[in-house]
C-alpha cells in the first residue's frame, strides 16, 4: 500500500505536453544487414503453406469420417 501511495505522488507528464513535444519528421529507417538467399526465402515462404495444406487434408479426412459414421448410424435407426 505504501508503494502505491508513493507511485501516486510522483509527477506525471501530461498527455497534452507529450503531444506538444511530439516531433514529426523523425523517420526511423529499419535496415537489415543480413541477406537471405532466394532459396532460403522461398523455403521460409513455403513452409507455412505446406503445413496448412497438411492440416486441411487431415481435417477434411476427419470430417468425412465423422459424417460417414453418422450417416451409417442413421441407417440403423428405424422410424
Amino acid at each position: 500500500m505504501i508503494i502505491s501511495l508513493k507511485n501516486n505522488k510522483r509527477t506525471r507528464v501530461s498527455t497534452f505536453d507529450k503531444l506538444k513535444n511530439f516531433k514529426e519528421g523523425k523517420n526511423i529507417q529499419v535496415a537489415f544487414d543480413k541477406k537471405g538467399s532466394p532459396y532460403k526465402l522461398k523455403k521460409i515462404k513455403e513452409k507455412p503453406q505446406e503445413k496448412n495444406k497438411k492440416l486441411l487434408k487431415r481435417n477434411l479426412l476427419i470430417i468425412i469420417a465423422i459424417i460417414s459414421m453418422v450417416i451409417y448410424g442413421i441407417g440403423f435407426v428405424k422410424f
